[in-house]
């Protein structure tokens, strides 16, 4: 890193680097190695952020939004000048490609980009009056502290796409990232200081989870919290903020489908199958889990699909040309093998893959199987490793059933040339994001989250401001009826 002060292993509150009596190991997931020590925060430090936050709140929220769109929009430029660091960090902690994590500097600095903007469009409204002598109006304002816990597989990118809507209208936040990945978000907050974020506007806590939760979700401060992660802990922290009715936006697990219709344009289709199922290894809420590819063109599709697949190199992330990096840790390649064995006991044929690789480690080969059915692993589960299982189907209907059959609703994606087709289908598809002849779906631009147990809000767009404000009605009175 040619600017080694972005590299901190200490917790950020009220503007302060703060250690503690604890702390706990961030390795390489490519090679176990340690990279850091870092500051174990508990519920001492995760309160302390929380007043912090709300201390600032009064000042920050008065600022015009003009101004605290400077900040964003500067803060968004330091990331892309300080681009080869911020990636070089991410990939050691994370493991992706290099290029993939360069890309992912680029998404996280769009969404200060955009709510930089966005943030000056917060309007409110002037109502028909109900009665003579008075004005019905609607204001928008900042929900207040805002809790933001995000995960290990987008490090920047799921911070950003919070902390940009957060401030630009006008609130403070108390971060949580993953344990795996915070020395990115610890970069993230001295970029965000060097560009002029106010000490407590933006804080980072990281440690003992538990914890850290607990006292986020027990602070009657803390008004509104926004979740990226497993169905599981998200149905968890829903109950938790019952008790003092904050606010909650959840960005879920998925299981997508990845419709191929008879129509389809097999190299584009190849093409978006690679992408959106191996990015990241697989590591991402939106890659494919299941493959549906209707009968007259399922073979030509396997087969053009196992030589992209075989054309892919894995190696540690910082290795050139890498295109598959490592798993994030044990319990994830556990998960990957246990997948794999449960779909060739239950019929399930390997054209590529199946193994670990040869590098050892959490690297698995990518995989892909064919005869899948309804009845393996990975139609219900998230796989979340880079497994593409293809199923066989006859009818647009028995498509679009299978695909719908999962308790998740983050995403599909299906390939067709028949446009009466396109329109049916993606009304019929039970999820928050359609691609069409696309692999890639996300932007800063357009509103990103799920249906079903994949979450409730939604990220970037317009939409994304209004998750962290509260409409507040006035009735001005006591005005002349006019002439």
């Amino acid at each position: 890193m040619s600017h080694i002060d972005l590299f901190r292993t200490r917790n950020y509150i009220a503007g302060e680097w703060i250690d503690s009596a604890r702390h706990y190991s961030v390795n390489d997931p490519a090679t176990g190695q340690k990279l850091a020590d870092v500051a174990c925060a508990g519920a001492d430090e995760a309160n302390a952020a929380i007043a912090a936050a709300g201390l600032a709140g009064a000042s920050w929220r008065r600022q015009l939004a003009r101004d605290r769109g400077q900040v964003l929009r500067r803060w968004s430029q330091l990331m892309i000048e300080r681009r080869d660091d911020l990636a070089a960090l991410l990939t050691a902690e994370q493991g992706k490609p290099l290029a993939e994590a360069r890309g992912e500097v680029a998404y996280a600095a769009s969404f200060l980009e955009w709510f930089a903007e966005e943030g000056r469009r917060a309007y409110g409204e002037v109502v028909p009056t109900h009665k003579a002598g008075a004005r019905v109006i609607v204001t928008k304002e900042p929900v207040g502290v805002v809790g933001a816990i995000t995960p290990w597989n987008f490090p920047l990118a799921m911070v950003t796409r919070k902390v940009g809507a957060a401030l630009a209208a006008g609130c403070t936040m108390v971060l949580k990232p993953s344990e795996e990945t915070p020395l990115s978000a610890f970069a993230l907050a001295v970029l965000g200081e060097q560009a002029g974020v106010p000490p407590g506007v933006f804080n980072v806590v990281s440690g003992d989870a538990p914890a850290i939760g607990q006292a986020v979700m027990a602070s009657e401060l803390v008004r509104k919290i926004s979740f990226t992660g497993s169905t599981r802990v998200g149905k968890l922290l829903m109950r938790q903020a019952s008790d003092t009715l904050k606010r909650v936006s959840l960005e879920l697990g998925g299981n997508a489908p990845f419709i191929v219709f008879d129509d389809a344009d097999i190299e584009a289709a190849v093409a978006g199958a690679i992408a959106s199922k191996f990015r990241n290894a697989g590591q991402t809420c939106v890659c494919v889990n299941r493959f549906l590819v209707q009968d007259g063109i399922h073979d030509r599709f396997v087969e053009r699909f196992a030589e992209a697949i075989r054309a892919l190199k894995v190696a540690p992330g910082d290795a050139a040309g890498s295109e598959i990096g490592p798993l994030i840790n044990a319990a994830a390649l556990a998960k990957v093998e246990r997948h794999v064995a449960d779909a060739k006991g239950l019929g399930a044929r390997v054209v590529v893959g199946g193994q670990p690789h040869a590098l050892g480690g959490t690297f698995y080969q990518p995989t892909l199987l064919t005869e899948a059915s309804p009845a393996m692993q990975f139609a219900q589960e998230e796989t979340f490793g880079p497994i593409a299982a293809c199923f066989r189907f006859r009818t647009d209907d028995e498509a679009i059933a299978l695909a719908n059959d999962t308790p998740f609703g983050l995403s599909a994606y299906f390939y067709s040339r028949d446009l009466a087709r396109v329109w049916d289908v993606s009304e019929r598809l039970q999820v928050g994001m359609v691609g069409v002849n696309e692999g890639l779906i996300s932007t800063e631009v357009a509103p990103f989250g799920g249906v079903k147990e994949s979450g409730m809000g939604r990220e970037g767009s317009s939409h994304g401001l209004d998750d962290y404000l509260n409409l507040k009605y006035v009735l001005l009175g006591g005005l002349r009826n006019g002439a």
